[in-house]
Parts: structure tokens; C-alpha cells; sequence
């Protein structure tokens, strides 16, 4: 599970959920409760994970209402989230970050709970800038507050999309493990 970190990297940014810690949250279940808002706005939600039908609420100005749903399962899973062996590996002698596909305090929420928080000079969630992963302005805000470029920035993630925001940001990149788990 190492990763090795070039000599020439500044700063190392994590993802959260599937690298450093496994929120708890009941994503069937979410995705259900997305599905009858947006069957009530209209739209049939077949086929869409969570991710898509938080794009299909915006098309339908349920935005806000998904997000706080998604938000909130994402809070309660952090709380009772578990801390994952690569998080004993969290870089130790340059700046650290997180950039994470979940809400920013869901986040924050987790790396307090495996003492993780102090170590962190960065935290971006889907929340924290206008876009969400693998877009890459999540990313480059986290570069951006480690006070590093992108090019000498190394990004340590789990999935697909990861990897995706790490090339659109311009970043280096490694996975976590064996390759990517999910998208």
C-alpha cells in the first residue's frame, strides 16, 4: 500500500473516503431517497447513481435539497466512519491536504474523529468550490492553499476520478492500492 512520494514534490494531497478513511454511509439508501424527490420533480431517475441525479436535481432546481440530503448521510458516515491503514502512511515532512468528493464538513468531521485534522493545511470537499471531482478545480483549490503548483504536487486516490482530476489539474498522481475501486 505505499505510495512513494518523489523528491521533488512539495506537497501531497489525499482523497478522504477509500483512501485514508471508509465513510459509513448507506449509499442504496441515499440513492432511493434521491430518486423520490426527483420522480416528484418529474424526472425518472433510472439508471443514475448518486452523482448524476445530484446533476439531475440541479437541471431541476432541487439542487439544494439533494445536496443537503447527500450532505447529511455524508456526516452521519463520518462520524461513524473507520480509519484505513493508509492513513498511518499520510505524508510527514511537506504540506498535506485533503480534496475529497464529499461535503467539506463530512470531511472534517472524519480526520477529527481518526486525528487526522491537525496534520491537514488543506480541506476541500464537493462543497468548498463551485465544481466537484473530477473537475479540476477541487484539486488546484488544495494545491493552491498548500501554497504549491501543481506540477510538483503528487495526488494519492482510490478511483477513476481521481485519477481523472489529478490529469485535468495537472497534478501527478498515484493510486492507493492496487487501482482504482469505483469511479
Amino acid at each position: 500500500m505505499t505510495v512513494t512520494v518523489p523528491e521533488d514534490v512539495e506537497a501531497v494531497v489525499y482523497d478522504l473516503d477509500g483512501t485514508l478513511v471508509r465513510l459509513t454511509v448507506d449509499w442504496q439508501r441515499v440513492e432511493t431517497d434521491i430518486a423520490s424527490m426527483l420522480r416528484e420533480e418529474g424526472i425518472d431517475p433510472v439508471g443514475l447513481d448518486a452523482w448524476a441525479m445530484l446533476d439531475a436535481a440541479e437541471d431541476a432546481g432541487v439542487e439544494s435539497e439533494v445536496e443537503s440530503l447527500i450532505a447529511a448521510a455524508e456526516r452521519d458516515g463520518a462520524h461513524e466512519s473507520r480509519r484505513l491503514a493508509f492513513a498511518d502512511e499520510i505524508e510527514t515532512r511537506l504540506p498535506v491536504g485533503v480534496c475529497s468528493l464529499n461535503c467539506e464538513e463530512a470531511c472534517r468531521i472524519a480526520l477529527e474523529r481518526h486525528d487526522l485534522a491537525e496534520r491537514m493545511g488543506s480541506v476541500v470537499g464537493r462543497d468548498s468550490v463551485a465544481e466537484r471531482k473530477p473537475a479540476p478545480e477541487p484539486l488546484l483549490a488544495a494545491v493552491e492553499e498548500l501554497g504549491a503548483t501543481p506540477e510538483r504536487t503528487l495526488f494519492v486516490g482510490d478511483s477513476a476520478g481521481d485519477a481523472e482530476a489529478a490529469e485535468r489539474a495537472g497534478t501527478r498522481f498515484s493510486y492507493v492500492g492496487d487501482g482504482p475501486t469505483s469511479y
